[in-house]
């Protein structure tokens, strides 16, 4: 596994902790939390190919562009794959924010109980963020193997929508 470390944030640089998995690699198994404070294991082999999208915070300016981007443009793959959204934002917050912004293809998920992402190399070491989760996306087939990585090195940028499609469809078949 390669080790990317470096990221940056309004570009002053950041570290990462952990490692990030490459493809090919197994896909951790992670304990999150859901709206209602419920343990819940993502990662890992399921019965569908799974894409988890990590984020910084669900407020500010690009976090919100890009879960309401991919909630509309995942809507017709909703029955086809396991969407996740985690940040350290608390379940509640996760709560309000799918309810005042009409989130429904994707499942949001709080990290900050057991800060498990760690196994993803997505945990923010330093910088202004430190302690929050880096932007990435994670593409897992259904035999639990990583099928793809996106690490967003500017947070303050969006990710790669195409490629993040591209994969998912490839995976699909």
């Amino acid at each position: 596994m390669q080790n990317i470390s470096n990221i940056s944030v309004y570009g002053e640089p950041a570290t990462l902790k952990g490692t990030l998995p490459q493809v090919g690699d197994p896909a951790p198994e992670v304990r999150v939390v859901d709206h209602d404070y419920r343990d819940v294991i993502i990662g890992g082999a399921k019965d569908k190919p799974q894409l988890i999208l990590t984020v910084p915070t669900l407020d500010g300016e690009v976090c919100p562009k890009e879960i309401e981007h991919l909630d509309d443009m995942l809507k017709d793959y909703q029955h086809r794959i396991y969407t996740h959204v985690v940040s350290m934002d608390l379940p509640h917050a996760h709560r309000r924010y799918c309810i005042v912004f009409s989130i429904s293809n994707l499942k949001t998920y709080s990290d900050f109980r057991y800060r498990e992402l760690e196994k993803y190399g997505v945990l923010i070491n330093s910088g202004v963020l430190q302690g929050l989760l880096a932007r990435a996306a994670f593409l897992i087939d259904t035999t639990g193997k990583i099928a793809y990585v996106q690490l967003v090195h500017e947070q303050t940028d969006e990710p790669n929508y195409d490629e993040i499609l591209s994969a998912i469809d490839k995976v699909l078949g």
